[in-house]
């Protein structure tokens, strides 16, 4: 059987190039010079900046219900966002292209609605009268037959194939569907023009109150007041709520209604319990998490990589584009305003068998870090943190890498910040809550990463924790490691511990010409264009280094932060960590899961137990966390 009439998009298979769809609307302002008072074709003008303004209301509805930190407590449903339905929402914006060719029609047909006044008080009244006497119960009655076998099968499922509501749900339907809800929206506009009282100012309040009230009633947060219905209970039939509206998604024989759920009591169709689980909805349930990965910025850029500023660009690999060019003074005045103000803050979270896994970032950026000042304030940020977590219930914490470290552009030695997690450990000796550095699946990672049959390596940042426990497990492997440093002590401290027989394999290096014939570089400390020189061609990079190294050879290869893939189990998983694949967490991330998944009872702090690197890869293998 083929697809139902207008079931599907016809720019379905255009992707962005679908917005040339608004090519000549807009060709045609810019030839008439639409923007200027006296030009005929203003309203094309207008026309595109009510549906710019659509777009946006939909956006920042988007915005604030990703706001976890404002709104985690009032959700609705629990469960995350995942990719898949990211993915299936990506075209939300669909009906904006529909609807204003329909406009735009009607303005070609009727030139006098391209002659409106600015306002008529009168035309407010007769719109409102019609939404109440033909939109709204017109709405109900289309809902309720889209709701019936055949066309929600063909039409409406596609609406309700998502589980958790958004903003964005609100425009994920059927071409028929917003057809509908378009000559809908356009009959209370018609008949105040019809009468003589239309106006570019009605046009405006009316839709974007309809935009709003659409995407409000699909933002999965409780807004309203508990106790405002049981003040003006008449309210109850006059506005719908968030829960109001998720009911009907959850179990789609109820609350059918437009905005008014008067028209559900007269049709026998609202739910009993709506305004008890509004309600309790609005009290709010702050969950505890079991998991709390503590991560970090990187910069003012990557702070636009997150769901609460655009869902759809968080959903992917980080990577520097131009259309957040114009946002970076927005976001540059944000990191003011969070290292002023701000205490770390839940960004995102997942479901992992079961338990409830957060991201929570501390309100510094990567320059931070480079700031000797700044040392105190971070440590204080991530310690009160940690104690927040232990009285939350956590189980475990684990420190993303700038968070344990200062970071490793200019210092060999690379864990003055606080030790690897040391500090707060040895402050709070009582902590039932694990700290967890997750260097030993790092140095698993970048250790199971080296090709068999490997005889040499050369190291940079070979005498940080992390370099430390890479360079005793490789020698022990005979594998000989020419350690990068200009401390023959710090050197001579890491050579002591490996066993007798294997203390030959590692060597001191204090220049990077040593290197010259060697094809594996193992990088924990930046490395210039200069310095990279000294590579010879086919060399590949493994990297530790934070932040990464730039590639400048093409005939040398470079490889990624060590990352891990999260289990196949993972539930609600919808944005990337910073350039890494869907799914694929940074190696401390993933540390930090397999302690807690094997319930281990010490915190993972300070230096690197190497005898325990393959006991945790196994760990990790076991649990399902796969490398990249």
């Amino acid at each position: 059987m083929g697809a139902a009439f207008l079931s599907s998009w016809p720019w379905d298979n255009l992707g962005i190039f679908k917005y040339v769809l608004y090519g000549p609307l807009v060709g045609k302002a810019l030839a008439s010079r639409a923007w200027e008072p006296a030009s005929p074709d203003r309203w094309l003008c207008l026309l595109l900046a009510l549906f710019a303004l659509r777009a946006f209301t939909y956006q920042l509805w988007s915005s604030y219900s990703n706001m976890l930190f404002l709104t985690r407590r009032r959700r609705i449903v629990r469960d995350g966002v995942d990719f898949e339905q990211i993915d299936k929402e990506w075209d939300w914006d669909n009906f904006l292209i529909l609807q204003i060719m329909m406009a735009a029609t009607a303005l070609y047909a009727f030139p006098s609605l391209r002659h409106l006044p600015g306002w008529n008080t009168g035309g407010l009244a007769v719109a409102a009268l019609l939404h109440v006497a033909a939109t709204e119960p017109l709405f109900y009655a289309a809902h309720r037959a889209f709701h019936g076998a055949h066309l929600f099968a063909r039409y409406h499922a596609l609406h309700h194939s998502n589980k958790v509501p958004t903003p964005f749900t609100a425009g994920f339907a059927t071409p028929l569907e917003h057809l509908v809800l378009g000559l809908l929206m356009a009959l209370p506009l018609a008949g105040a023009c019809a009468a003589g009282l239309g106006s570019v100012g009605l046009a405006f309040a009316y839709v974007l109150s309809f935009d709003f009230l659409r995407a409000m009633g699909h933002c999965n947060v409780e807004l309203f007041p508990g106790g405002l219905f049981r003040s003006l209970p008449f309210l109850r039939y006059l506005i719908y709520t968030p829960t109001y509206h998720t009911i009907h998604h959850t179990g789609k024989k109820a609350n059918f209604c437009l905005f008014m759920p008067l028209f559900d009591r007269l049709g026998g169709t609202l739910d009993p319990e709506s305004w008890e689980l509004q309600r309790k909805n609005r009290a709010g349930m702050d969950e505890a998490p079991d998991f709390v990965f503590l991560a970090h910025v990187v910069d003012v850029m990557q702070s636009m990589h997150v769901p609460f500023v655009m869902r759809t660009f968080a959903s992917t690999p980080f990577a520097v584009r131009a259309f957040l060019l114009p946002l970076w003074p927005i976001a540059l005045l944000f990191m003011f305003m969070v290292w002023a103000w701000s205490k770390t803050f839940i960004i995102s979270y997942y479901h992992l068998r079961g338990k409830l896994h957060q991201i929570w970032a501390v309100p510094r950026y990567g320059f931070h870090y480079f700031l000797p000042f700044a040392k105190d304030g971070i440590n204080d940020q991530i310690e009160l943190a940690i104690l927040r977590a232990e009285r939350m219930g956590v189980k475990v914490v684990s420190l993303a890498a700038l968070n344990k470290v200062y970071s490793s552009l200019h210092s060999d030695e690379n864990e003055a910040l606080n030790g690897g997690g040391t500090l707060f450990v040895n402050k709070h000796p009582d902590l039932r809550v694990r700290v967890v550095h997750g260097n030993t699946l790092t140095a698993a990672v970048i250790l199971n990463e080296i090709p068999k049959g490997t005889t040499e390596v050369f190291m940079t940042g070979a005498t940080s924790k992390l370099g430390r426990a890479i360079a005793l497990y490789l020698c022990r492997k005979k594998i000989r490691v020419m350690m990068m440093t200009l401390s023959t002590e710090r050197f001579q401290k890491i050579q002591k511990e490996a066993a007798a027989e294997d203390q030959q394999y590692l060597v001191q290096v204090t220049k990077f010409q040593s290197a010259e014939q060697c094809k594996t570089w193992i990088v924990g400390k930046w490395l210039s264009p200069r310095e990279q020189r000294w590579a010879s061609p086919g060399t590949h990079f493994h990297q530790f280094v934070v932040p990464p190294i730039l590639g400048f050879r093409r005939d040398c290869t470079y490889g990624k932060l060590a990352a891990m893939r999260l289990p196949k189990d993972a539930r609600g998983l919808g944005s990337c960590e910073f350039s890494l694949e869907r799914g694929v967490v940074h190696a401390c991330h993933a540390g930090g899961v397999v302690h807690f998944l094997e319930g281990y009872a010490h915190h993972e702090v300070g230096a690197i137990d190497v005898d325990r690197i393959d006991v945790v890869w196994e760990a990790a293998l076991k649990h399902g966390i796969r490398p990249v």
